[in-house]
Parts: C-alpha cells; sequence; structure tokens
C-alpha cells in the first residue's frame, strides 16, 4: 500500500534558514519539470500541484532562471497568484548553458553586473516584488566568488531579495561567499546514487550553520524503481542524454535497487519514500537537510510528503547506504560538457 499525505496533516515539520531567517518546511517542491527536460508539460496540473504542496504546508517552491528561460519562473508565478504570503520562492540564476543565454560579447553568469539584470527578469517573470531565497545557479569560474555574492548582497540591500543562496560550491567557495553575506542555503544533488556530497560539503554546511537542499533526491526518478531501461523514457526525455541512463549503464544500475526494493515492500510504501526517509536520514548526524524532489502531478508530490513519516531503523539506513557507496554509480551524473559547470 502507497502511503500518501492526506488532507489530514495539518503540521508540515519546519526547519529554520539560519539564525534569523525564515521558517522553510522539511520537504520542498522542485519545479523544473514541470516546464522542460522531463515529458509533456501540463501547466494545469503543474499549477494544481503547487497548489496542493501549500494546502500539505510545503512552502518551499523552487525554480530557476534557467527553466525554460523563464518560463517556469513564469509558471510559478502565476500559481502563486493570492497565496504569494504561503510560499518562500527559491529561484536562481547564471546557469546560462541552459538557460540559452551567454554568447559572444555577453556578460557571464557571475559577472557583478550581470546580477541585477537577472534579478530584476526573475522578478518580472514571477510577478513579485521580492525573491525570498536568491541563488546562484553555478559558480562563475571567472569572477571571483566575493564579487558576485557582493553584487547578491546589494539586491538584499535594496530589498529586492530576502536571502542568499549558492548551488553546485564547494566548501572554500562556500566559506568565502559566506564571509561577504551570510549564506542561508547550499543547493547540490543528492541521493543514493549521489553521494558526493558527504565528502566535505555536508561538513561544512554544519559548520557554517547553512541547510542544505538536496535537489534530485530520487536520483531524476531513477530511485522510484520504474525505470529501469531506456523504454521508460520517452524520446525527448532529457535524461536520454545522461551518462547514467545510457544503455550500458542504466542495466547496471538497476541491479543497486534490490535493497531498496526490499525495503519497500516490507514497509508497504514506494521505493521513492524509502530513498527519500534515507536521506532525512542523514540530518541526523549531518547539516540540516531539506529535499527538494520534483514532480509536476499531486500523486506524487503526496507520496513524497508521506517520506517524511517514515523514520528508518539503523539497520536499513545501514543496509542502504551499504548497497550504494560513494561512486558506485555506473556513469557521470552530468554529461562531460555540464560537468565542467559543476563548482565540487
Amino acid at each position: 500500500m502507497t502511503q500518501t499525505a492526506t488532507a489530514e496533516r495539518e503540521v508540515m515539520q519546519n526547519t529554520k534558514l539560519g539564525k534569523n531567517g525564515p521558517e522553510v518546511s522539511a520537504m520542498g517542491l522542485g519545479c523544473m519539470g514541470m516546464s522542460i527536460s522531463y515529458g509533456k508539460p501540463d501547466d494545469e496540473e503543474s499549477i494544481a500541484t503547487i497548489h496542493r504542496a501549500l494546502d500539505l504546508g510545503v512552502n518551499l517552491i523552487v525554480t530557476s532562471d534557467a527553466y525554460g528561460g523563464g518560463v517556469n519562473e513564469a509558471l510559478v508565478g502565476r500559481a502563486l497568484k493570492g497565496r504569494r504570503s504561503q510560499a518562500l520562492i527559491a529561484t536562481k540564476f547564471g546557469n546560462l548553458a541552459l538557460g540559452g543565454g551567454g554568447g559572444a560579447g555577453a556578460l557571464s553568469g557571475g559577472h557583478p553586473d550581470y546580477v541585477p539584470q537577472a534579478c530584476e527578469k526573475s522578478l518580472k517573470m514571477l510577478g513579485v516584488d521580492v525573491i525570498d531565497i536568491y541563488g546562484l545557479h553555478r559558480v562563475d569560474s571567472t569572477v571571483p566568488i566575493e564579487d558576485t555574492v557582493g553584487a547578491m548582497k546589494r539586491l538584499v540591500e535594496q530589498g529586492k531579495v530576502r536571502y542568499l543562496q549558492l548551488s553546485e560550491a564547494g566548501p572554500e567557495t562556500l566559506r568565502r561567499a559566506h564571509q561577504v553575506h551570510p549564506i542561508v542555503a547550499l543547493e547540490t544533488e543528492y541521493s543514493l546514487w549521489s553521494r558526493d556530497v558527504e565528502n566535505g560539503i555536508l561538513a561544512t554546511c554544519r559548520e557554517l550553520d547553512v541547510i542544505f537542499m538536496a535537489y534530485a533526491p530520487l536520483g531524476r526518478g531513477f530511485l522510484t524503481a520504474t525505470m529501469k531501461t531506456l523504454d521508460a523514457l520517452l524520446p525527448s526525455d532529457r535524461r536520454r542524454d545522461h551518462p547514467r541512463f545510457a544503455a550500458e549503464n542504466i542495466n547496471k544500475n538497476s541491479s543497486l535497487l534490490k535493497p531498496l526494493e526490499d525495503i519497500a515492500t516490507a514497509r508497504r510504501c514506494t521505493p521513492a519514500q524509502v530513498a527519500l526517509a534515507w536521506v532525512l536520514a542523514q540530518c541526523r548526524q549531518g547539516p540540516r537537510i531539506v529535499p527538494t524532489p520534483g514532480t509536476k502531478r499531486r500523486s506524487y508530490l503526496e507520496q513524497n510528503c508521506a517520506a517524511l513519516d517514515i523514520k528508518l531503523r539503523p539497520e536499513e539506513v545501514k543496509r542502504l547506504s551499504d548497497a550504494f557507496p560513494l561512486n558506485v554509480t555506473a556513469g557521470t551524473r552530468y554529461p562531460e560538457k555540464q560537468l565542467k559547470g559543476l563548482g565540487i
């Protein structure tokens, strides 16, 4: 039996963003797949999913100007009309490769002069006066992080942004940025099959009291155990370009899933819920972690939220950790060209 979140769930578990930050729900909603990458968009269902998230107490709504060149931000803005006070909007800038920007003569994604330009565009697309959490989507290797965060700090001083975050930044970059202005969150991929951040990044977040936002906590859907072959992906699905989903790798990776499926069967829940419960269990000895699984369907949102009620036993956590040791996954988590843009 699949566990689902019901209308009776009135109190969402919360955590605090930094010492003086707002209360953020224990799980967020990633919105990228509502507009790009995974199947055909369905704006009506996506907006209904955002509304359902708010009903369940999920207040962290995650997007970026790179998701469809602002299309996803506009969708989020439409969904939040009349409900703005219930949401913490987290959007990002600087991932020019994904967003289709850049080019000859253009400012780089982390250039101090580009930061306010990007912010103005996001404010317009979202239809809001202030962005709750504004993040650097990809660290710009051509610009000192102090310069980029300095420009972001000015947006806070101007009242256009409330809090700052980084995405895919290494420990030293995070420390340097944090000295310029408090960084309330670091957003990086983390799941059973992507455990790179355990090599120093999670410890740095704990040291600096920075929330860790775990994106793709379901391994881009792989940890749902429903896509064990390429046939499970539509021809247009962007995951076909990811090495881990390549034909020579997906079969190897599928062989890792049995312990996840066995625990799900024993607990009468889904493998996805067990995978999320494993991420949540890492909070016990590490920093505060907020998973932000993405979906455009209410049914999956409800299942994801129900994972908050699954408390894995230490032996279950160990079994999963042993089954998915660091670097066991066949294939890199991004294509080679995109890997070069990561700061870790």
